[in-house]
């Protein structure tokens, strides 16, 4: 397969051209030359991208991302941090199904007031702590 220049790989990858070069400043990605202005790369960097959105999806940092490739650029992932982050997401999930099914209930609470109703007022009480719907500092990641 040919080179493909950066107009191509940004609508193929659905980037805009300038989030490539970003890429490209961070050490993420790297163009195989140049046609006249234009960048060229490699289709392959068409996968790298891919797994370069998977891991913003799940909350790595660009950083984070550039140490999960090896200097070659084939992935290198590091398997405790992959379980970490999961793990961090589960307590996520948990937090907002909890959040949820608080809101459901506020939405048909058949108490006349909301300050009448005790599974409100107990989630009211849960946000004043900080208990829920507030952002919380992650916690460390394995080395």
């Amino acid at each position: 397969m040919t080179e493909l220049d950066i107009a191509e790989v940004a609508h193929r990858a659905g980037v805009p051209a300038s989030t490539l070069r970003f890429y490209e400043e961070k050490g993420l990605i790297g163009p195989t030359g140049r046609r006249g202005l234009r960048r060229q790369y490699d289709p392959g960097v068409l996968e790298r991208l891919a797994l370069i959105a998977l891991g913003r999806t799940a909350g790595f940092s660009l950083d984070e991302i550039a140490g999960m490739f090896a200097p070659d650029g084939r992935p290198d992932l590091d398997r405790r941090l992959l379980a970490a982050r999961a793990d961090e997401l589960d307590r996520k999930i948990k937090e907002l199904g909890a959040l949820r099914d608080s809101l459901r209930h506020a939405a048909a609470c058949p108490a006349p007031s909301h300050s009448e109703c005790p599974t409100f007022r107990r989630l009211v009480r849960a946000a004043a702590t900080g208990a829920v719907g507030t952002p919380r500092k992650r916690a460390p990641r394995p080395q």
